[in-house]
């Protein structure tokens, strides 16, 4: 959610922290700042209720310089959007501090530091641990020990940057439940809560785990542990480029990351191979695979709906029961503990707060075989779960979430047919068909996007709709959902899906000639059904978007029919259809005006409850 970047280095540091901030702009925010010690050992902070554009403006305006500095993005939490309330925070003109993440028991916390004679700018939570770390400051004279002593006062999640007067050559970071990374540069040391925030300086980096501390200098740095043990964590070198988080000849990164789904899915089926082999999800896979007897897949928002899709395929070719939760609802939840259960948590980020928070859950209530799917390799989901696979959609930047969605419904298609596979489900001539099958992807959504003009037409027709209904059924009806999330996200229209066979249950109330309402009915999957759904609509007036690829006579009858490519094998229909579904999002938040990229109010990863 929030962004940090910041860091040492021989040269001023100001520019490299805006650069950093602009490339997290994608996580979503509303005030964003700045602050820095000056060759006068002073510090300049600024702070403003807007775009990172507009704080490089202020910042250049006033010369801003200084070889130590923090940057933040903020997204509201305690407190509303005005500058007193944005980051960075300063204690006594002593103390600097940047942090994401919510501290849950920060009101008790503030009233003891009042007691204490601290005087609070802001609403926030953060302002309590800035000053937190000066009371301590005062007493031992030693940043390290005073963040250590600090954050053993904190409950909730942080990660937190913080620079001192006394020390202008070190910064000390901490992180628990929020990501962190550190930076390894020559003669410039940097810590962010985001790789892609880094790219521009540096492909080094080391990621810091829960409990520890880090203390950064220009030339080195030092991880303590949870127990305040020096530790070594590994360096690692990113596979991501400066150019892969461009815009390009594109307008918008949501319009890039559509049409690089093509490229995305060729690369995840070549990482994954020509059989559905257990070893592709671990060393230790087939093992686990054997033995469990159900599974239980935890997401959150667009996961949560390639986790719905993965339910029709576990349940259908490895006869395993499978269950579907909301990972911020299974978190607080005590469903019965069985420990032949394999977890399957799915996050395009891995940084997930609710979605890690489950599978520690179901870790606590004894089920510990569990499967992350994801598409970050250091990310803490990976490195908290037994097994995990890789998407490789690259990097994501639009919070509407596209290639990552696409790329997990092909692991997750893997994922079943190698369960089938160790239970003796599924037969040589069925895995020879369903990997012929999947390889057809790229080129079929290729295929697919043959349908963008169509689309916009419709888009500038659903430019003043207030509402819109989506049906599907099968594995099509949590598409349904995925198309109606997509257009919530970014046009603002407010939307619902709906089971088709659910229409008479309720949401057929709302039909009238003023509510769009979009139908997927491919040919080759319960066509008839919906089909009488349709009906149903068109008899109350309804106006039908209708999504199909068999030719019908009702299709005079419906306001517009996208012909979708022939010849869809039946598994492959939830990718196809999630393709038009985005394009038509995407082209009427461009129609409305609205920001494609950064929709209001949210934000990419979610990493806090």
């Amino acid at each position: 959610m929030c962004g940090i970047v910041g860091g040492l280095s021989e040269r001023n540091i100001v520019p490299i922290i805006l650069e950093g901030l602009s490339r997290l702009e994608y996580r979503g925010y509303d005030s964003a700042g700045v602050a820095v010690i000056n060759n006068a050992n002073e510090f300049l902070r600024e702070r403003v209720t807007d775009r990172v554009a507009q704080l490089t403006q202020m910042c250049n305006k006033f010369e801003f310089r200084g070889f130590c500095g923090i940057g933040h993005t903020r997204w509201a939490t305690h407190g509303g959007v005005n500058v007193d309330n944005a980051h960075p925070h300063i204690s006594t003109n002593s103390i600097a501090l940047v942090h994401n993440g919510i501290i849950e028991n920060y009101a008790s916390l503030r009233e003891e530091l009042k007691a204490l004679g601290y005087k609070f700018e802001s609403e926030t939570d953060t302002e309590v641990i800035v000053h937190l770390i000066h009371s301590f400051y005062i007493k031992n004279n030693n940043l390290l020990v005073s963040v250590r002593q600090a954050v053993s006062n904190l409950e909730g999640a942080y990660a937190i940057g913080v620079m001192c007067l006394d020390n202008p050559n070190e910064i000390v970071c901490a992180r628990l439940g929020s990501p962190l990374v550190l930076g390894l540069g020559i003669g410039e040391m940097f810590f962010a809560s985001d790789i892609s925030a880094l790219l521009p300086v540096t492909q080094k980096v080391v990621y810091m785990e829960d409990g520890d501390i880090a203390v950064i200098n220009r030339d080195n740095y030092k991880v303590y542990d949870k127990n305040e043990n020096t530790v070594l964590r590994k360096t690692n070198v990113s596979e991501l480029s400066v150019t892969q988080t461009e815009l390009g000849e594109y307008r918008h990164y949501m319009q890039k990351e559509i049409f690089e789904q093509p490229d995305a899915i060729a690369k995840t089926l070549q990482s994954l191979g020509n059989n559905f082999s257990a070893a592709i999800f671990g060393t230790q896979a087939a093992e686990v695979f054997d033995r469990i007897t159900q599974v239980q897949i935890l997401a959150c928002g667009t996961s949560y709906n390639a986790g719905m899709v993965a339910k029709y395929w576990i349940e259908e070719f490895a006869n395993l029961e499978c269950h579907v939760d909301i990972a911020s609802e299974y978190r607080y939840a005590r469903p019965p503990s069985r420990p032949d259960t394999l977890i399957i948590s799915i996050s395009q980020s891995g940084e997930t707060a609710d979605t890690i928070a489950s599978v520690k859950h179901a870790y606590d209530l004894g089920m510990r075989n569990s499967l992350a799917i994801c598409n970050v390799a250091e990310s803490s989901l990976v490195r908290l779960s037994r097994l995990s696979i890789l998407t490789k959609a690259g990097p994501e930047i639009g919070v509407a979430s596209t290639k990552a969605f696409t790329t997990q419904l092909v692991v997750l298609f893997y994922l079943a047919n190698a369960l089938a596979k160790a239970k003796g489900c599924l037969t040589n001539s069925d895995e020879e068909e369903h990997i012929r099958q999947i390889r057809r992807l790229p080129q079929l959504i290729i295929d697919t996007f043959a349908l963008e003009n169509k689309l916009k037409l419709i888009a500038k027709e659903m430019e003043y709709k207030q509402h819109a209904l989506f049906l599907g059924r099968n594995t099509l009806y949590p598409i349904a959902r995925e198309g109606s999330l997509k257009l919530k996200e970014i046009s603002y229209i407010h939307a619902e899906a709906y089971a088709a066979g659910e229409l008479k249950h309720g949401p057929l109330a709302l039909i009238d000639k003023e509510m769009p309402t979009i139908v997927l009915m491919p040919g080759n999957l319960l066509h008839d059904k919906v089909k009488s759904n349709v009906q149903e609509v068109l008899a109350r007036q309804g106006v039908v978007y209708l999504f199909t690829d068999k030719p019908d006579d009702m299709h005079d009858k419906c306001h517009r029919v996208i012909e979708m490519p022939g010849n869809i094998p039946k598994y492959l229909l939830p990718v196809i259809y999630t393709i038009p579904l985005q394009l038509l999002s995407y082209h009427t938040a461009v129609t409305k005006g609205t920001d494609v990229d950064k929709p209001r109010n949210l934000a990419k990863s979610v990493t806090v409850e």
